[in-house]
């Protein structure tokens, strides 16, 4: 079929010979495999895509060590089959194989974007837009591949994707906020003095939680804290609500468009105060407000998870202390219980498998059922709904449990304070560390988060236990 396809046959006569060079070789090092056809089901649609810029072709030919890392790459993850096979350009990565097994940290890899950036002429913003594209995709498939070479444990792969998507949002504020001044200059603070920038990213959910997998989306929720009332400085001034929600329009742009290299993230933005009926960027007075007197319990449990990405770190302090604020007030411990235990049960009736919906059903555990691993009762869910209960209930009296958003260290200070004992939130770790690792292997192979139901079913009887103990129904 590659042979008669129409991308073969329209080659030119050079790109002919270097593939019927190429062929002999990939199936030599693809017959090394246990599965074969399936791999070469994996590379083939790469070698179709690159078959009319035949450079690659010889770039893998000369360079054995980074076609045989092709094949195991794709061997194991048709996720890394497939993005290669849409962005050939990935192919420069399988170079360097101590590069490729060994990502770089937070700060290299935000001065790294800088530099690759600052080469870029100011005005030229498809180049901007492609530079962070390309970036993005090669550490991502850096990550992927030190995964699955087991160099990279779960919760560093959720650190490094964590960090990539923030060194990336701190050059997408850096650009915007360049764009929104150039054309209507500065906004200003009530007392008069220009913002530089008085704004700030709050990340939600897994990019908040330090819990980012690979294809998640950003939960975002915009904040500042300039004047809106008081104009801008430039030639088409506008006032300072306007400016701030243009500048948040652009961060949005900048991260959703699609390119020849795709986007860079889907944006959420329903956590936002009001959700989709509110505000695109709220001052953090009218945050402060909305949090203190309309926002429901779930979106406290959201605010759990909630911290400063990117941007002034001033407001970042004072976010910090509004949240603090928030979630730190005593509550009614039986209204809580209640109004958390409601929540869950609708999530499992409206996302959960029917077999496992209804939490403590027996027909739960029947080998015949599949486990929604998020979900289904016992799952990921109940484990985060568990911290983000004990973190609203008891954080009045111990505001540790409010310094981090990841649930492990949550459950850690829940430990540390003897709010649950340390065989328990020790087995509440390992199991949320067991799931999410078969998630992010559901992931690789392009799978569901769904497995069958005869699997995990004491980890599953253990939360739910634990969920009981909590007097949570």
């Amino acid at each position: 079929d590659l042979r008669n396809g129409p991308q073969v046959r329209a080659m030119q006569r050079l790109g002919r010979e270097r593939l019927d060079a190429f062929v002999p070789r990939l199936l030599a090092q693809t017959v090394e495999h246990e599965a074969p056809d399936l791999v070469l089901e994996r590379v083939l649609p790469l070698v179709e895509k690159v078959a009319r810029r035949s450079a690659y072709l010889v770039l893998l030919s000369e360079n054995p060590g980074a076609l045989q890392r092709l094949i195991a790459l794709c061997a194991a993850s048709p996720w890394i089959a497939e993005q290669i096979a849409r962005f050939p350009l990935l192919l420069d990565e399988l170079l360097n194989e101590g590069r490729l097994y060994h990502p770089p940290l937070a700060p290299e890899l935000a001065a790294e974007l800088r530099e690759r950036l600052i080469r870029i002429p100011e005005d030229d913003l498809e180049q901007q837009m492609e530079a962070l594209r390309h970036f993005k995709l090669a550490h991502s498939l850096r990550v992927a591949a030190s995964e699955i070479a087991g160099t990279l444990p779960l919760m560093k792969v959720s650190d490094y994707l964590t960090w990539l998507a923030e060194a990336i949002l701190d050059q997408v504020l850096a650009l915007a906020w360049q764009h929104t001044v150039q054309r209507h200059g500065r906004p200003f603070r009530t007392d008069g003095t220009p913002c530089d920038p008085d704004f700030i990213i709050v990340g939600y959910g897994k990019v908040g939680g330090l819990e980012f997998g690979h294809g998640s989306d950003l939960d975002l929720v915009f904040i500042h804290d300039g004047d809106p009332q008081a104009e801008t400085d430039g030639a088409k001034p506008i006032d300072g609500a306007q400016f701030f929600t243009r500048l948040g329009q652009r961060i949005i742009h900048l991260l959703t468009t699609q390119t020849t290299s795709g986007a860079l993230y889907e944006v959420d933005m329903r956590l936002r105060p009001s959700g989709a009926a509110g505000l695109l960027v709220s001052s953090l007075g009218a945050f402060q407000r909305y949090q203190e007197s309309e926002a429901w319990t779930w979106e406290h449990q959201a605010l759990v998870r909630a911290r400063v990405l990117v941007g002034c770190e001033r407001l970042a302090g004072e976010f910090a202390r509004v949240r603090g604020e928030v979630l730190g007030r005593r509550r009614d411990i039986a209204a809580l219980r209640s109004e958390v235990s409601e929540m869950r049960a609708k999530m499992r009736d409206n996302l959960g498998t029917r077999a496992t919906a209804a939490g403590t059903a027996e027909n739960a555990f029947e080998a015949t059922a599949s486990f929604d691993l998020k979900q289904d009762a016992g799952g990921i869910v109940d484990i985060e709904f568990m911290v983000q209960y004990a973190a609203l209930a008891w954080s009045w009296q111990h505001p540790q449990l409010l310094e981090f958003t990841d649930n492990i260290r949550i459950l850690e200070g829940l430990e540390r304070v003897g709010l649950m004992s340390p065989e328990d939130a020790g087995l509440l770790r390992e199991v949320y560390k067991v799931y999410r690792s078969a998630a992010h292997r559901q992931a690789l192979q392009k799978q569901p988060g769904v497995v069958p139901g005869d699997q995990f079913q004491a980890e599953r009887r253990a939360v739910m236990r634990l969920w009981r103990q909590l007097e949570l129904s």
